[in-house]
């Protein structure tokens, strides 16, 4: 299989990961992570009930969906504003997005004031409506612009700044060169680390991410804190990652929607040990519970229930009748339609599935605001 560049996409199988790997020491700034791995910013989902359900089942550090830097300065802080009232989760990143430097600024200010840990800036979001409107991706192609928001965004951040980058627009040589300016800009503001993503702007999540960028590139730049992202669904994914490219950690992001147990295989992997089996339906339904329990206390009853659909048919992959249960995830709208799915499909336990290392490319979306174009 080639990537969109041309080159031949180079994965190593289950058997081929060491019984032994011994990753180097994974930070941002002050924090350690104790598995180099992170819940990615996606957005519709990583919320702070998505992202306390995957740490306590061993997520180091989580990023928020994108938030829209007028959005703040008006004073919409929202469901994110609850992510700093709760203990657990912490450290986490506060993601911008925007396209004024001065907006971005001052959005970072407020970002700290709620108490987030990192502000981490999106110059990655390859949606049609972003890039419309100068932000995300966009920035990519606007290397002036987007050097000028970062050094903005440095003036007043004095702790960690991350940020999130696609390898680069399109295909073009002045594309790469665009890439190159505003990842040395990183460097030269010391950010604490950079996560890319193997594929352009312009593929948006079609094809196959090139991990072979994301090797070179950490090669050229031993000293820098480099997250890969792209093509990463399975704790086995994340693992050959690791190992093929040599990046410092994994940016999980479509693998850890309704499977907040790959960080817990991921860190079985890493000791050496063998690949945990997957949860059990009981305990898959212990999961479920949990966060609802957690969207309610964020969004209310009526709206949890219906913002928990998407996230129902996610977690629905890893029971072994997988469709039934989609499908009548579909139809939840009120806490007593939770009760019975999970009265009737979680109610007695038996062995879990795994999920497929790449989904087929319908499935990939389905419910997923990355298709939807649900970005600010």
């Amino acid at each position: 299989m080639l990537t969109e560049s041309g080159q031949r996409a180079q994965r190593t199988t289950p058997a081929e990961i060491p019984t032994s790997f011994a990753p180097r020491p994974c930070r941002i700034g002050a924090f350690f992570l104790a598995i180099p791995a992170m819940q990615a910013g996606l957005a519709g989902y990583s919320d702070m009930a998505m992202r306390v359900v995957a740490r306590r089942r061993g997520c180091p550090y989580a990023v928020t969906e994108a938030l829209l830097d007028r959005v703040l300065l008006a004073g919409g802080r929202g469901r994110e504003k609850g992510s700093v009232l709760c203990p657990e989760d912490h450290p986490v990143a506060g993601q911008l997005l925007g396209s004024h430097a001065h907006e971005m600024a001052a959005a970072a200010r407020i970002l700290l004031d709620c108490g987030f840990d990192v502000i981490d800036l999106n110059f990655a979001c390859p949606v049609r409506k972003v890039m419309g409107r100068c932000r995300g991706g966009y920035l990519l192609g606007e290397p002036a612009e987007a050097i000028e928001m970062m050094q903005r965004v440095r003036d007043v951040v004095p702790g960690p700044l991350t940020m999130k980058l696609r390898r680069a627009v399109d295909e073009s040589s002045a594309a790469a060169d665009n890439f190159q300016r505003i990842f040395e800009k990183a460097l030269e503001l010391e950010f604490a680390a950079v996560a890319v993503h193997g594929r352009t702007v312009q593929q948006k999540y079609t094809g196959l991410a090139d991990w072979t960028f994301l090797r070179k590139l950490k090669s050229r730049y031993p000293q820098a804190t480099i997250f890969g992202s792209g093509d990463v669904f399975t704790a086995e994914d994340a693992m050959r990652m690791l190992m093929q490219t040599g990046v410092d950690g994994v940016w999980i992001a479509r693998g850890a929607i309704g499977n907040p147990w790959i960080f817990r295989e991921l860190s079985a992997l890493i000791r050496g040990d063998a690949l945990p089996p997957p949860p059990g339906i009981l305990e898959q339904r212990q999961a479920i519970l949990e966060h609802y329990a957690l969207a309610t206390a964020l969004y209310g009853e009526d709206q949890a229930s219906r913002h928990m659909r998407k996230m129902g048919i996610k977690y629905a992959k890893l029971h072994p009748q997988g469709a039934v249960v989609w499908r009548e995830f579909i139809d939840v709208r009120s806490r007593m339609d939770w009760q019975g799915v999970l009265d009737r499909h979680y109610h007695q336990d038996g062995p879990g599935i795994r999920p497929p290392s790449v989904p087929d490319a319908q499935d990939m979306f389905r419910g997923c605001g990355l298709a939807s174009e649900a970005c600010p």
